[in-house]
């Protein structure tokens, strides 16, 4: 089998910015979407990002990036189409699949390769989950290949926190700070963690 694989899901609406797009506020000079692309590629992994269409104006961000857009076509009805059709783009020998927000501009190339490496060194068997250092779930979380089908059987905005639910045993990763918990849907979201940094 082949290593897992980042899926970064990038097909939301992000109806809560307003008329912003958050997946495209500028983060250290390039759209928070490139920079998180660009994490993933560092991390060693191959990279599909969900857009809303290929023709999405997210897509620009991933020029010249060896990553693999995914249309998600029904994201409209909620994150778990998302999920579902990353799923069924990724390669058939694929060990599991890392779920990374595209809204989660903390995490770093280290942590999403902490999270990929205690997957692999649990033999591709548990779910990885990053988590805060005091124990608080978060993101991202890797899935083994035996969880592909509940994913992409998944329904609504719920994201695949039942198919993790379902899971007796999960490693959990801690990631410095807040990184596995900062994820920013609003203006004000972003504003406050402007003035943090």
């Amino acid at each position: 089998m082949s290593a897992a694989a980042i899926l970064i899901l990038a097909a939301g609406a992000s109806s809560r910015m307003r008329g912003g797009d958050k997946v495209m506020e500028e983060v250290g000079g390039a759209p928070l979407l490139t920079v998180l692309a660009q994490r993933a590629l560092s991390a060693g992994a191959e990279v599909f990002v969900a857009l809303p269409a290929l023709t999405h104006p997210r897509a620009a961000a991933l020029d010249g990036l060896a990553v693999t857009p995914v249309p998600a076509a029904e994201a409209a009805m909620g994150m778990a189409r998302s999920i579902a059709a990353g799923v069924a783009a990724l390669p058939s020998d694929c060990s599991g699949v890392m779920l990374l927000p595209a809204d989660m501009p903390d995490l770093t190339e280290a942590d999403l390769r902490a999270v990929l490496d205690a997957f692999a060194k649990g033999l591709g068997r548990l779910p990885a989950q990053g988590c805060a250092a005091d124990g608080t779930p978060g993101h991202p979380v890797v899935f083994p290949a035996r969880c592909f089908a509940a994913l992409s059987a998944l329904q609504g905005d719920q994201g695949a926190r039942s198919v993790l639910k379902a899971e007796a045993d999960v490693l959990r990763i801690p990631l410095p700070a807040r990184h596995a918990l900062t994820d920013l849907d609003t203006p004000e979201d972003w504003a406050a963690w402007r003035a943090k940094a």
